[in-house]
C-alpha cells in the first residue's frame, strides 16, 4: 500500500488500544486485526495520547451514525475511506444497506477480515471519481467521512460532495477536517509523517465544504468530557492539554451537513 493507505493503521491501533483498555469504544475486531497485522508504528503515531484521540473520535462518529440510523430507517450508509474500521459491527448496522468504500489496495486488505452479505458491500474505488456511486440505488444516504477530507484538495472535496448531492435526494454527512494551520504544521510534524505522508489540506470555515444543495448544520466536539472522564484520572489533564484544549480546537474540526 502507498503512504496514504498506510495511515489507516494509526486509527486502527487507537481503536484496538482503547477497546483493550475497556474505555469508550468496544472494538474486538480492531483488537484482532491489530494483533494480526502488527504494522510497526513509530514516533508520535504510536503515542497512547493519539490512540485515545483516535478511539474517542471513532466513538463520536459511532454515536452520530446510530442517531442518524434511527432517524432515517430507509437511508443507506456510506463509509468513505473506511480502512479496516469495524463501524458496521460497533453500531449494529448489519441489517442496513451499508457500503464501505476505499482504494483497491485497502479493500484487498479489508476482505481478509470482513465478508460481504446481501446488505453489506465493499467498494474498491477512488472517491474522487463519480463512477463508484452508479451501483448504489437509494433516495437517502448517511455519509461518514472520517480521516479522509485532509487528503483531498478543495476541488476534489467539491467534486465528491457535489456528486453525493446529485446522486441522492437526501444526504446527512459528518466529516472531520484539519484547519489550514494544522495542514501547514503537518508538513513539519504530524503522526502521519511517520508513515510517509507529507501533503494534506485544511478547512478554516464550514462554508468551505458547502456545495449546491448542502447545508452546514453544526460543529461537533471530537473529545466529549464524558469520554475524557473515562480515562485514568492521572492521564486526563495531559489528554486535555494535547487534544481537547484551545490549541487542539484550532487544528481539528468536526462538521455536520445535510442536503436541502
Amino acid at each position: 500500500m502507498d503512504s496514504v493507505n498506510k495511515t489507516l493503521y494509526i486509527p486502527l491501533y487507537g481503536k484496538a488500544l482503547v477497546s483493550r483498555k475497556d474505555l469508550f469504544l468496544h472494538d474486538p475486531r480492531a483488537e484482532e486485526i491489530w494483533a494480526k497485522e502488527g504494522f510497526p508504528l513509530k514516533g508520535k503515531s504510536a503515542s497512547q495520547w493519539l490512540a485515545y484521540y483516535m478511539g474517542m473520535r471513532a466513538a463520536v462518529f459511532d454515536d452520530w451514525v446510530r442517531r442518524q440510523m434511527a432517524a432515517q430507517p430507509d437511508a443507506v450508509i456510506l463509509h468513505l475511506g473506511c480502512g479496516l474500521d469495524s463501524r458496521i459491527l460497533r453500531v449494529d448496522g448489519g441489517n442496513r444497506r451499508w457500503y464501505d468504500v476505499d482504494l483497491p489496495a485497502v479493500i484487498d486488505q479489508r476482505r481478509r477480515y470482513y465478508d460481504e452479505t446481501d446488505a453489506y458491500r465493499m467498494i474498491a474505488a477512488d472517491v474522487r471519481e463519480r463512477s463508484w456511486l452508479s451501483g448504489i440505488h437509494a433516495r437517502q444516504a448517511i455519509v461518514v467521512m472520517e480521516g479522509i477530507s485532509m487528503y483531498l484538495t478543495a476541488a476534489e472535496r467539491t467534486t465528491l460532495l457535489t456528486a453525493l448531492c446529485e446522486h441522492f435526494e437526501e444526504v446527512s454527512l459528518l466529516t472531520d477536517c484539519y484547519s489550514k494551520l494544522a495542514a501547514r504544521l503537518s508538513r513539519i510534524k504530524n503522526p502521519i509523517n511517520d508513515v510517509g505522508v507529507t501533503q494534506v489540506y485544511g478547512v478554516d470555515h464550514p462554508a468551505e465544504l458547502t456545495v449546491s444543495g448542502l447545508l452546514f448544520v453544526q460543529q461537533h466536539d471530537m473529545t466529549p468530557q464524558s469520554m475524557i472522564d473515562q480515562l485514568p484520572e492521572k492521564e486526563q489533564a495531559v489528554f486535555r492539554k494535547l487534544y481537547a484544549g484551545k490549541t487542539s480546537q484550532k487544528l481539528y474540526r468536526l462538521y455536520e451537513y445535510r442536503s436541502i
